[in-house]
């Protein structure tokens, strides 16, 4: 059975299913409007609790489904379901809960701060926006997130310009956490920091994962953080999911040729050890106007007539589900 007929899993506090995102662009005054399909029928869930990584090259459409995971931007088609809610027709009253129920931490704890306002401001805003609760109720909440995340009380009357990045970072996971929500949206939270601080994040993020029962959507390029921090991968390729598994299962049998590829590139700490590298030719290719039948045939060594014209559906081998006819007809090891 394909991934799109399955249900979703008991438990599942998000589920999507065929889930798109196109942009209508205009290129120059006279050009004829070009359709970019960010993401391309992506059909996966999460379990409250877990941890799913969504890896990929830049251009897969990570961040775009960041965006609509948290509702900055609607899905084009599909079906968006967050903590039992359907996202596409909950009315006014129930995306602004919704919104409560999934923040996102971004990137660049330099760029996500306002620089003119105080930490204290910073962290009660959510609160001032979508509570009722009265100044010195919000101060307190502040300063127990400020301790939460392993920043002192007189941090609360600071700017962030006093921060280093990792102090940042830890703000910006604070405020994230004001309202409470049950998923948080962790776009590449680490790869601005330095190693050491990468670390000390990563285990904050842990233990406020068991703290508070949060589950996490971990978008990131760096395998080797997601081998030790995340509970299953989903590979993403030009929009596409294109495979799905445990990390367990991910690092030990990489199922689809582009995983296998993205693995023999990741670097790996023992001088006794040497892969093969798996070099992909070409460039991604443009999603303007994105390959016929599978998008990835034309940097797959496994290729043949039938990934050139037909769409290969996501399909469960085993523990991993994966989209590859390879797969499915025994031509990909």
């Amino acid at each position: 059975m394909s991934a799109v007929e399955q249900p979703a899993p008991v438990g599942a506090i998000v589920a999507a299913h065929d889930l798109k995102r196109v942009y209508d662009l205009r290129r120059g005054l006279f050009g004829a409007p070009a359709l970019v399909r960010a993401v391309n029928g992506a059909t996966f869930s999460v379990t409250a609790g877990e941890t799913l990584a969504i890896v990929g090259e830049s251009g897969c459409g990570k961040s775009t489904l960041a965006r609509l995971l948290t509702m900055i931007e609607t899905p084009s088609e599909g079906r968006l379901s967050i903590d039992g809610i359907e996202a596409g027709e909950a009315d006014r009253a129930a995306r602004r809960r919704l919104r409560t129920t999934v923040q996102i931490v971004f990137q660049n704890p330099y760029a996500s701060l306002n620089p003119r306002q105080k930490i204290g401001s910073i962290l009660e805003e959510p609160l001032v926006i979508n509570t009722a609760l009265r100044p010195a109720e919000r101060r307190a909440k502040a300063l127990e997130m400020l301790r939460a995340v392993g920043l002192r009380p007189e941090h609360y009357g600071r700017y962030p310009h006093m921060f280093s990045g990792g102090q940042r970072q830890r703000i910006a996971i604070a405020r994230a956490l004001m309202l409470e929500p049950k998923i948080l949206v962790l776009d590449e939270p680490v790869s601005a920091l330095d190693v050491s601080i990468q670390a000390q994040i990563l285990n904050l993020l842990t233990d406020l994962q068991q703290r508070f029962g949060l589950t996490y959507v971990f978008i990131s390029h760096d395998l080797s953080v997601v081998r030790l921090f995340c509970d299953r991968v989903m590979v993403m390729y030009l929009g596409r999911p294109v495979e799905i598994a445990s990390v367990e299962e991910v690092f030990a049998r990489p199922r689809h040729p582009y995983t296998q590829a993205l693995l023999s590139a990741t670097p790996v700490a023992d001088p006794e050890r040497k892969g093969q590298r798996i070099r992909l030719e070409g460039e991604v290719p443009s999603p303007f106007n994105p390959p016929s039948g599978c998008v990835f045939h034309p940097r797959c060594r496994f290729a043949d007539a039938r990934c050139r014209t037909e769409v290969p559906p996501m399909q469960r081998f085993g523990a991993t589900e994966t989209a590859c006819h390879g797969v499915e007809e025994g031509r990909v090891p």
